[in-house]
């Protein structure tokens, strides 16, 4: 049975360190995930439109808005000094994953009064990102 829509609570993001699975702590937003492709013109002589077809995708870099808590971003610092791809997960509250290989780097938010530091965790994405459905549920 369908539901009527999922709450963004309890959606975590993740990164592989050797064997290990961490967690990105305090991430408030996730960006949208997925990439249009781009459009080849296959318009010739005897064409009375323009034609094209589906070509490669070119996925934009993703951006994390991430609260600052002081280890978090240590975490993100060693991983973009690193220099080196990681891989990432991005797991929904019923289950649906999205996941991804990039390299890491950050960039911190403006700052104004009475407001939260943040920054943001973006990747360079070098494969997918590609989505998993969540499980079945038992009852269907």
């Amino acid at each position: 049975m369908d539901f009527a829509g999922l709450l963004s609570k309890g959606t975590v993001l993740t990164y592989k360190d050797g064997a290990t699975t961490k967690t990105v702590a305090a991430v408030k937003s996730i960006p949208a995930l997925g990439s249009d492709p781009e459009k080849v013109d296959v318009t010739h002589l005897e064409s009375e439109k323009k034609a094209y077809i589906k070509g490669i995708e070119d996925t934009d870099n993703l951006e994390f808005a991430i609260i600052y808590q002081g280890d978090n971003f240590r975490d993100i610092h060693t991983l973009v000094e690193a220099g080196k791809s990681i891989e990432w997960t991005i797991t929904f509250p019923d289950g649906l994953k999205s996941e991804f290989t990039g390299e890491p780097y950050y960039k911190f938010d403006g700052v104004e009064v009475n407001q939260a530091i943040g920054f943001n965790l973006g990747v360079v994405v070098s494969d997918g990102p590609t989505m998993t459905p969540a499980p079945a549920s038992s009852g269907d």
